[in-house]
C-alpha cells in the first residue's frame, strides 16, 4: 500500500514537473546580423525616440557614468539586486543579433530571444499594452544607437528565485498580455494620456503598490508605492495636498518639473521629467494630464484651492517677527528666506510649504530627502538649486520637519521621526 502510494506520488511529481516545463518552454528566435541604420526611414527612428523618452529607456538602462542604454544600472529589490541589460545594438553584449520579432516578443511577453523569461523589473507588463507600430518605432530606434561593448551584470537575487523559468508561474499568476483598449465613453485626449500612461510610461511601476510577490496590486493602482528610498505619493484621490493636482499643474509639472503649488520634481521623478518627457510634445503632456487629472478627481475638489491658499497665507505669517519657540527660530534661519511667501501668492521656484506634497504625505520620507540632501540644479526647476543642510543633526532635521507638519498643515505628526532621520541619512543620496 505504502510503495503504491509513493509511486502514484512520484507519478504526479513527474507530471507536474513536466507540464511545468511545457508551460514555461518557450522557444529561442534565432539571430540576425545587426540591420543597418540605414534600413530604417528617419521618421520611424524620430518617433522610436520620443516613445524611448516616454518609457524613460535611458534611465533604467543607463548605469551611472556609463554609456546610454549599456546596461548595468541597479535596481534593489526585496529579493535582491537586478541590473538592467545593455539594449545597444552590439553583437555580442547587446541586442544586435535581435530580430524585431525577438525585440517585439521581449515588449509584449516578456521573453528574451533566447526563449529565457524576463525579470518582471523590466516592466513588460506595462509594455504589452503598446501597438506593433510602436514597437517597430523603438526598435528602430535602438538600432541605430551607438553599440556599446558592456557585458551584463550578474544579478544579486538568490537561488531558487533566479531560475528563469519560474517566471512562467508569476506570469500565469500576475501577468495579463494584450494591447491597449481605448474607454469609449473617454475622449481621445484622455485614452492617448491612459495608452501613455498605462503602456510606455509604465507610471504604475513607480506608484503603485505592490504585493509579497513583487507584481503590482491592480485594485491599488496608482494609489502610491516607495520606490529607491523616496515615496512615489498617490495619483488618485487620496493625495493629500492640500491644493488639487488639476489638468493645468500637471500639464506644467510634467513639462517643467515644477509646480507652484506641490514642488519640483526631485528623486527618482527628476529624469522622469528632464530626461525622459522632455522628448514628449506638448500634446502628449497635455494628454497625460486630462488622464491624471480624472484619476485623481480633480474637478470636484476645485473649492478646496481658495482656502488652502489662505492657510498657507497664515502659515507664513507665523514666522515674521522675533521667534520666541526654538523650532521657529530654527525654521526662520534655515528656511524661511527661500520659503517665505510674503507676497501671498506661491513663487513656483520657492515652493509655499504649507501646500507642499512632501509635508503633507503620510510618510516623512520626501521631505527629510530633500532637507538633508537638497535639489540639484538637475533636478526641479532647471539651474535652481536648494543646498543640503546635511550638517544639522538628525534632532535638528527631525524638529524642522515636526515643526512644519504641526504649523503647515491640519494632519498627525510623524512618529518616532529623528530614527526615521538617521535611517534615511544612512541610506545615502
Amino acid at each position: 500500500m505504502l510503495k503504491r502510494l509513493l509511486v502514484g506520488l512520484l507519478a504526479a511529481v513527474v507530471v507536474a514537473s513536466v507540464g511545468f516545463a511545457a508551460l514555461a518552454w518557450r522557444p529561442s528566435i534565432g539571430k540576425v546580423s545587426p540591420p543597418a541604420a540605414s534600413s530604417f526611414s528617419p521618421e520611424l527612428v524620430a518617433r522610436g525616440e520620443v516613445l524611448a523618452g516616454a518609457g524613460y529607456c535611458a534611465t533604467c538602462h543607463t548605469a551611472k557614468g556609463g554609456q546610454p542604454f549599456a546596461g548595468g544600472y541597479p535596481m534593489h529589490t526585496g529579493f535582491g539586486t537586478i541590473y538592467s541589460t545593455n539594449i545597444t545594438p552590439d553583437a555580442k553584449t547587446g541586442i544586435g543579433t535581435w530580430s524585431e520579432a525577438a525585440f517585439r516578443r521581449a515588449m509584449h511577453q516578456g521573453v528574451a530571444r533566447d526563449g529565457s523569461h524576463l525579470l518582471p523589473a523590466f516592466p513588460y507588463d506595462h509594455f504589452t499594452r503598446l501597438t506593433d507600430a510602436d514597437v517597430s518605432a523603438l526598435y528602430a530606434y535602438m538600432m541605430t544607437r551607438p553599440a556599446v561593448v558592456a557585458p551584463d551584470r550578474r544579478n544579486g537575487i538568490p537561488f531558487p528565485l533566479n531560475i528563469r523559468a519560474l517566471q512562467a508561474g508569476w506570469k500565469l499568476l500576475f501577468f495579463r498580455p494584450g494591447r491597449f483598449e481605448p474607454a469609449p465613453a473617454k475622449s481621445a485626449e484622455w485614452n492617448r494620456g491612459a495608452y501613455l500612461a498605462q503602456g510606455v510610461s509604465h507610471c504604475g511601476a513607480c506608484h503603485t503598490p505592490r504585493g509579497a510577490l513583487g507584481a503590482e496590486k491592480r485594485d491599488k493602482a496608482f494609489a502610491g508605492a516607495a520606490i529607491d528610498n523616496w515615496i512615489a505619493p498617490p495619483l488618485t484621490a487620496a493625495n493629500p495636498s492640500p491644493a488639487p493636482w488639476d489638468q493645468a499643474e500637471l500639464a506644467t509639472y510634467l513639462r517643467t518639473g515644477v509646480s507652484r503649488y506641490h514642488g519640483v520634481a526631485a528623486g527618482p521623478m527628476g529624469p522622469v521629467v528632464h530626461d525622459g518627457l522632455v522628448k514628449l510634445p506638448d500634446a502628449d503632456i497635455r494628454a497625460l494630464a486630462v488622464y491624471f487629472a480624472d484619476t485623481d478627481g480633480a474637478a470636484g475638489r476645485t473649492a478646496s484651492l481658495a482656502p488652502a491658499l489662505q492657510r498657507a497665507a497664515a502659515a507664513d505669517r507665523l514666522n515674521v517677527g522675533p521667534q520666541a519657540d526654538p523650532s521657529a527660530r530654527l525654521y526662520t534661519a534655515a528656511c524661511a528666506s527661500c520659503h517665505y511667501n510674503g507676497a501671498g501668492q506661491p513663487n513656483p521656484l520657492r515652493p509655499d510649504l504649507a501646500l507642499n506634497s512632501a509635508v503633507n504625505l503620510d510618510d516623512p520620507t520626501n521631505l527629510v530627502r530633500v532637507v538633508l540632501h537638497g535639489v540639484g540644479a538637475r533636478e526641479g526647476a532647471p539651474g535652481v538649486v536648494m543646498p543640503a543642510f546635511d550638517r544639522l543633526s538628525d534632532a535638528d532635521v527631525a524638529r524642522l520637519a515636526t515643526y512644519l507638519r504641526a504649523t503647515r498643515t491640519d494632519k498627525p505628526a510623524w512618529p518616532n521621526l529623528e530614527k526615521k532621520v538617521a535611517a534615511i541619512r544612512a541610506q545615502g543620496k
